[in-house]
């Protein structure tokens, strides 16, 4: 089973999405963790009323840093925010693939319920095609 790592900023959004949609979608082929370079410290209610949406286990997320798993390898770590992407991670043990999947920020979106709530299923359907298409 290949370990996934998925790095963005705050950890809160679009990371926590991948995490969930890995261990589902990959079940068996990969595990995923999430992890964020500024934690957030919470996680964001839109991610989860979207992974909710679209049929996704939720399980209990939580907003970490990077350097809880700064000592583990990984297989493939996953930037899935441009910030991220450009910023120095810690070194992760092994022979690592990178990817980098930019994906907007829903919690970045103003407007109506609706509009941030379709703001956050865009994002994870970027996220779901990625994984669909990448991770095999």
């Amino acid at each position: 089973m290949k370990k996934v790592l998925v790095l963005c900023t705050g950890n809160s959004c679009r990371s926590i999405m991948a995490e969930a949609m890995i261990n589902q979608l990959g079940e068996g082929r990969y595990t995923a963790v999430s992890a964020g370079s500024e934690p957030a410290g919470y996680v964001h209610p839109g991610s989860i009323a979207a992974l909710q949406r679209h049929g996704f286990g939720v399980g209990e997320p939580r907003s970490k840093s990077w350097d809880e798993f700064a000592d583990q390898a990984f297989d493939i770590v996953i930037t899935v925010c441009d910030r991220a992407a450009t910023e120095s991670c810690p070194v992760f043990i092994g022979n690592v693939a990178k990817k980098h999947w930019s994906t907007p920020d829903p919690a970045s979106v103003q407007g109506s319920e609706e509009e941030v709530a379709k703001a956050f299923d865009n994002a994870l359907t970027l996220l779901r095609d990625r994984i669909e298409k990448e991770l095999p």
